[in-house]
């Protein structure tokens, strides 16, 4: 796995910034509403081809959240078991071991549970490998222009 680097805005950012394009804003209006750089937003907007790549719907609960992560490293840190670390934050022991042997940092050579390198490893694990069929599909893509733009046809071209 490549190193993390600088850590990529949060998923939250990203639904607010295709929330944002949905009501007609621009690429580069709805970035810096959003708290990042103009290439971002128009880099995140041109290689999904116009689509938003996550759902937009709020996360339901079932997978961990940047706090959750940062309190389980806390706790961690305070040599706190895993059953107690499931106590205090209302997970299942199973999520909280899963967890730690999943997205533990490996770069000393022992696993030790960092929040940020856990949010950036479920991140790159829940990325989807396709990239947008607009983005790939010259034909649909065309379809799809046109329709946007009101110029509709009949199958036999009038």
């Amino acid at each position: 796995m490549r190193s993390p680097g600088r850590p990529e805005p949060s998923r939250a950012v990203q639904r607010q910034f295709w929330r944002l394009i949905a009501t007609g804003i621009t690429s580069a209006e709805a970035a810096l509403k959003v708290g990042v750089s103009v290439p971002v937003g128009t880099r995140w907007f041109r290689h999904a081809g116009g689509m938003p790549p996550i759902s937009l719907a709020e996360p339901t609960g079932r997978y961990l959240s940047f706090e959750e992560r940062e309190e389980i490293a806390l706790l961690r840190a305070k040599q706190v078991g895993v059953r107690e670390i499931a106590r205090r934050i209302g997970r299942d022991p199973g999520t909280i071991s899963r967890e730690l042997r999943r997205n533990a940092a490996t770069r000393s050579g022992k696993q030790e549970y960092r929040a940020l390198v856990a949010q950036w490893k479920a991140q790159q694990a829940a990325k989807r490998p396709k990239t947008a069929r607009l983005a790939t599909n010259d034909r649909l893509r065309e379809y799809v222009q046109e329709r946007l733009a009101g110029n509709i046809r009949r199958p036999d071209g009038s």
